[in-house]
């Protein structure tokens, strides 16, 4: 079990804040983190990592992380943590940059083989594509067999198809090694996909924190879906405005009328939802 009870003023998106984060962490969940840009996720991640101060306290299991007498240092907590950039040593092969965190090389060629990566064992981290950096930066994480792994949404600049290999291969990993894991995205699919529980983060403070089902299935009134994206483009058609919408990696056509257009700029993060419908899977 890992408790975490932390306060740390910042300066968010909008204007000063605090970090105020009263948490209760069970033993083998996964996690997702969530929430808008500047609500403190990655600060969080780092403070549970030794990487930033702050005051409260983090206690896992019996031992102490953070409390008012004392802060255990990064490398005495036994984490693992995966940032956006890869943080390879590129002099070092793929072997040695796992055998550089553990002389354990039995426990290497282990998560090179459960990632795919064995036949590029000696291989340089500038003949590698992302996907497989990224691959390497997670069993490097792994190597001192973590109680908590961090995951600073590692997978933000992949392609969808190799996004989707790494969530499975996180997903083993997580499994295998029965790791406690904490994964900031922004991805619902991701997010339903891997996590167990979902926090939601809003201006330093926690304000949904349920399983991924209660957190993601949220419906207002009667509506049967409802997608969260990105307004492109406003173009009329003969007398009907269209609306060029991106929600993920899709792009997608809405009809509006004349009126539903003025209170609308390109820009915009819109919320597109209906009350009655009939889908189709193919």
């Amino acid at each position: 079990m890992i408790k975490i009870c932390i306060k740390k003023e910042l300066h968010g998106s909008n204007a000063a804040m605090s970090l105020d984060v009263d948490l209760t962490l069970n033993a083998g969940e996964f996690i997702a983190l969530t929430g808008e840009s500047g609500s403190g996720k990655t600060t969080l991640l780092r403070i549970l990592a030794g990487l930033e101060e702050a005051n409260g306290e983090i206690k896992v299991n019996d031992t102490s992380w953070l409390n008012a007498a004392k802060t255990l240092p990064p490398q005495k907590r036994q984490i693992g943590f995966v940032f956006q950039d890869y943080a390879l040593f590129e002099n070092m092969s793929v072997l040695q940059n796992l055998l550089f965190v553990s002389i354990n090389k039995n426990l290497a060629l282990r998560l090179l083989e459960i990632t795919e990566l064995t036949e590029l064992q000696n291989r340089y981290p500038n003949t590698l594509s992302g996907g497989q950096k990224q691959r390497v930066s997670l069993c490097r994480a792994m190597m001192n067999e973590p109680k908590l792994l961090l995951l600073d949404e590692p997978l933000s600049a992949l392609d969808p198809l190799m996004r989707r290999k790494l969530q499975d291969e996180i997903l083993t990993l997580h499994r295998e090694f029965n790791t406690t894991t904490i994964m900031v995205s922004h991805d619902p699919s991701e997010i339903y996909k891997l996590a167990s529980r979902v926090i939601v983060l809003n201006q330093g403070k926690v304000t949904s924190d349920g399983n991924t089902k209660e957190i993601l299935l949220k419906t207002q009134g009667s509506q049967k879906f409802s997608f969260t994206g990105e307004l492109l483009e406003l173009k009329k058609v003969d007398v009907i405005f269209i609306a060029i919408v991106a929600i993920g990696q899709q792009l997608v056509e809405v009809v509006l009328s004349e009126e539903e257009t003025s209170e609308l700029s390109i820009g915009d993060k819109v919320t597109i939802s209906t009350k009655a419908f009939s889908p189709i899977i193919s």
